[in-house]
């Protein structure tokens, strides 16, 4: 199921949905400068965001709409139950709130029972029965309020917590054990760095939580899906930090494919798997991939677990990672993100989200947080910016890569740099996406370098014949292109990202970056003036096109310039002229496109027997 994407122009980092780590419920006559103070210095001390009401001015009979606001704010909830607890309606209240967000946001609640019995708290005698006593003299009836007052007392007495009585254990070993156990549960789901400035992110985490449904009795497995540098990444890891804690124990897992064919990766991965959902200890140790597989099995089927596997590309690393979603417990929640929507739909997934790129406004404002440090364009600069957003296409990657490049630099570097990245992509643009081109088979790459560099926004069914008469089999591997998010089509015509282009015709300029004559494909003017000019063309060139800029038109040739081609293939002439006739062609060429041909007829050496697809004079 593909859900429809919106757009949003909020730069609200998606990070912890708590803003307190622990909030502290007490009643101040009985702790405040005692036991309480001494335990909020300890959290505090250890790091541990910690609320707590230190208005000493008298309250009201109502709780504030901001204590309530804290509650809901806080992750965990530390109750001081003393003796005089529940003669406070603000404590009762506080209670009623706090056992409320358990329930409804999975909040941590621990009570601390101080010099009190919970069975006195339970079965509300001594203190608590005299508390509650006076409440019902005071309510005038009101029974429902006593009745939850009663309740939350019942249910908290029941909870798992902290015993400390008058001739117990001291105080500071007391405080020491709360704050270990606080320390180590607010650091259970440590929050990854999403993104400096998340423009545009909320819409797409609401969606896709939409999908997830956390909370409901099933397992489900959802895949996010699109191009390199579209934002996957950043999405997942908002989408852990907005429900992580909601479950047993998560995990967040980069693949790391750039290691993938490292020895004993996959068997590195579930080792790494079962350690951050468990824990660290020996008896987890994976020997092999199928002792992985059992393990995950054994000892996540009964956890409730949220795990991201980030940058997935190949079948076998979901296959001994999340291979079912009976490995795991119930109400668990597996995210996948690829650039290969096939993988997702071979593994069986309960349902896809494909990731789309920034709208313009939401484009303007990242890049203007990058480049200005601010939501708006210095002065003088807005042209440039259009230019920028136009050559990145709602890409995210682009807009924070080449913001960050151009922050601080004059109108002149701005406009060099700009030159420059039309003629050869940003570096570590080029590094990004072109790890979707080093994952395709032979064929795929093929087939996605002739329509990077001579048919994109062509008609597919022209591209078709001509691919096909390559042997390329296009019916078979542009599909396989189209579900790996580096093409499209629309309106009956092939349609490449203009980036991933870029990346594809740089691909074939490193292959032999001084000597244009070695490489497989010519396609810049420039380039094919000096290799038929110049006679420098080898037997690795399998493809040229000429199109030339007006009044720049004419070729000089060399008449032997062909003879070195003999694996040419493709032969596409639009608008340019040669200065001599033609002696020869390679007689391997397949495809020749030459509607303009000023000759009378083909060269007589040219045999043309291979020739399967021509458009030219005779």
């Amino acid at each position: 199921m593909a859900l429809s994407t919106i757009s949003s122009s909020s730069s609200s980092s998606v990070t912890s949905p708590w803003l307190y780590d622990a909030f502290l419920s007490f009643r101040g006559e009985d702790t405040r400068d005692t036991f309480t103070a001494h335990l909020y210095h300890a959290l505090i001390q250890k790091g541990i965001r910690t609320f707590i009401d230190d208005d000493e001015v008298k309250r009201g009979d109502e709780i504030s709409l901001a204590l309530l606001q804290a509650i809901e704010d806080s992750r965990i909830s530390i109750i001081v139950l003393s003796k005089n607890y529940a003669s406070s309606t603000w404590c009762l209240d506080e209670l009623v709130k706090i056992l409320k967000c358990k329930k409804s946001k999975q909040q941590t609640v621990l009570p601390a029972f101080y010099h009190v019995d919970p069975s006195d708290i339970r079965d509300q005698r001594g203190t608590f029965g005299e508390a509650l006593a006076k409440h019902a003299e005071k309510l005038n009836g009101d029974s429902v309020k006593l009745q939850m007052w009663k309740d939350a007392l019942r249910e908290v007495a029941n909870l798992s917590g902290y015993h400390l009585i008058s001739n117990g254990r001291n105080e500071s070993k007391f405080i020491k054990k709360i704050v270990q156990d606080v320390s180590r549960m607010a650091n259970d789901h440590l929050y990854l760095q999403v993104a400096e400035h998340p423009v545009g992110l909320k819409p797409h985490v609401e969606d896709v939580n939409l999908c997830l449904s956390v909370g409901m009795k099933d397992i489900r497995i959802i895949g996010i899906f699109g191009v390199g540098g579209i934002g996957k990444t950043t999405l997942a890891k908002a989408i852990y930090n907005s429900i992580a804690f909601q479950f047993e124990a998560s995990c967040f897992l980069p693949i790391d494919s750039d290691t993938w064919n490292q020895v004993n990766r996959l068997v590195q991965l579930q080792q790494t798997l079962l350690y951050e959902i468990l824990g660290h200890c020996r008896s987890l140790k994976v020997d092999n991939i199928d002792k992985g597989i059992y393990m995950i099995k054994r000892r996540l089927h009964s956890k409730r677990v949220l795990l991201i596997l980030d940058g997935v590309d190949h079948l076998d690393q979901l296959k001994t990672l999340a291979g079912a979603c009976d490995w795991f417990g119930i109400g668990s929640r597996i995210i996948i993100t690829t650039r290969d929507q096939r993988l997702l739909t071979a593994h069986g997934v309960d349902s896809t989200y494909e990731m789309t790129g920034l709208n313009q406004d939401d484009a303007f404002q990242l890049f203007c947080w990058h480049a200005f440090r601010s939501e708006k364009p210095i002065d003088g600069y807005g042209e440039f910016v259009e230019r920028i957003i136009n050559y990145a296409e709602s890409l995210p990657l682009v807009l924070t890569v080449l913001g960050s490049d151009l922050y601080g630099r004059t109108k002149k570097e701005w406009e060099n740099a700009l030159d420059q990245y039309r003629k050869i992509p940003h570096q570590d643009i080029q590094k990004i996406l072109q790890t979707s081109y080093d994952r395709l088979s032979e064929n795929e790459k093929n087939v996605f370098l002739d329509i990077a560099c001579f048919f994109n926004g062509q008609w597919l069914v022209d591209v078709n014949k001509i691919l096909d008469s390559f042997g390329f089999c296009p019916n078979f591997w542009i599909p396989r292109l189209r579900e790996k998010c580096l093409i499209s089509e629309l309106n009956g015509r092939l349609q490449m990202h203009d980036l991933l282009r870029d990346m594809g015709k740089q691909v074939v300029r490193q292959e032999s970056p001084k000597n244009p004559g070695a490489r497989s494909r010519l396609f810049f003017h420039k380039d094919v003036r000096d290799v038929l000019e110049e006679d420098i063309g080898t037997c690795r060139v399998e493809a040229i096109v000429l199109d030339f800029p007006k009044g720049d038109d004419i070729i000089y040739l060399d008449p032997k310039a062909f003879k070195n081609l003999k694996r040419l293939r493709l032969f596409i002439c639009r608008n340019a002229q040669f200065s001599e006739e033609l002696n020869s062609l390679p007689d391997g060429i397949i495809v020749l496109d030459w509607s303009n041909c000023p000759l009378q007829s083909m060269p007589s050496k040219f045999r043309g027997d291979k020739t399967l697809y021509s458009t030219h004079a005779r």
